[in-house]
Parts: structure tokens; sequence; C-alpha cells
């Protein structure tokens, strides 16, 4: 059986308020979805439930075709405005601190592969507080495809990238989804890369009065 996310009826408040209601979609393996729409409308809420780290004022989430008991975000890779760097330890010890965190420690090698699809493998023993804004953006990108989870929830992922480096994420997330990878991700700009699916949060979010 393929694996699905199906979202049902979903409702989400926060600080008193809705901030969306009735949000239903489904996305399968090797789909996307882009989550439009203005600021305020939801969409890091709801990659943040998604991910586990918010809660459902009602409705359902349901992962189709999963074979252990594991959460959507324990399966996921949430990558969100903070870049989430140590800025004490270089490049390649970040990756190998998300490695060995995330239950999968990587060899060098690997570590080096998944820095160099991301132009930084020459910055592999800098200290991550000396990068630009870009490198650290590509440096945290560069986690997604170190550890194989099979859902990507990406919140604006291009931010401070350059047109080269977001053809680099662009690439990375079209291997995901070719490898039968689930990918939702919201951006304002354009990600470089035809979505399956698309959903304008707009449509769902309270309107203000």
């Amino acid at each position: 059986m393929t694996m699905q996310l199906s979202a049902k009826n979903l409702v989400c408040r926060r600080g008193g308020r809705t901030v969306f209601s009735g949000l239903s979609f489904t996305v399968g393996q090797g789909e996307g979805l882009l989550l439009e729409g203005p600021n305020g409308t939801g969409k890091t809420s709801l990659l943040r439930i998604l991910a586990g780290f918010g809660a459902l004022e009602t409705g359902s989430l349901e992962l189709d075709g999963a074979d252990d008991e594991l959460t959507i975000g324990q399966r996921a890779h949430y990558l969100g405005h903070q870049n989430a760097l140590k800025l004490a330890l270089s490049v390649e010890e970040n990756l190998s601190f998300w490695a060995d965190f995330m239950g999968q420690p990587a060899t060098a090698n690997t570590i080096e592969e998944r820095l160099d699809a991301f132009n930084l493998g020459h910055l592999m023993s800098y200290s991550a507080g000396l990068l630009s804004a870009g490198q650290k953006r590509r440096l945290a990108l560069s986690r997604l495809e170190l550890v194989s989870r099979p859902i990507w929830l990406l919140d604006e992922p291009s931010v401070g990238l350059d047109a080269a480096s977001c053809k680099l994420l662009a690439a990375a997330m079209m291997r995901h989804m070719e490898a039968g990878g689930l990918l939702i991700a919201s951006t304002h700009l354009d990600l470089g890369l035809t979505f399956t699916k698309k959903l304008n949060m707009g449509d769902v979010a309270e309107r203000a009065p």
C-alpha cells in the first residue's frame, strides 16, 4: 500500500481566534502540495501541526500505508523560518550532530556529499557562525537528504537564497518526490518546480472583521 496523508475538516485556533477552519486535503507518495496565501492565513500553523509542534482544535489527520506506529512528525523533516544551527560548530559538525540526533549517524563521505549538493563542500571546516545568511539556509537545507524521511514539511524554504541556490533546492525537492516522498511547502515565491497540488490558505482562513 502506498503512503497517503489525509487531512479532514481541520480547525486551528491560536490566541483565542480561529486561524483556519474546514481545511481538507490529501497528498500521497511522489506528490507535492504547495501552500499559498497571504501572511496570517495559517500556512506556518498548519506545517507546525503536521510536524507535531502545534495542536488542532478539531479535525483529523491520518497517514495511510504506514507499516508502524510512528506519528507524522516522527516521519517528517520540518524546516521552519529558523535554521536551527549550532553556530559554534563547524559546517561538518552541524550535519554530524543532526544525523546523530535523528538516530542515523552519517559517515564523513555522506556528509560531504550532502554539502556538495548545496555547494557547501568547500566550507566543511568553517564555523557555521561565519557563514552568510544564504549559506546558513543552505546548510539547514542540506539536512533534508542526510537522513531519509518520507515527509518533508518546508516553511518558506527559499528565504535568503539566491537564484543559483534556489535551483539546488528545487533539484533536492524533485529528487525527494521522484523517490516516492511526500512534500508540503509554503512559499510566496516561485520554488522552481511544478507541484502536484496547490492549496490557497486564504480560502479557509478566518477573515478579519
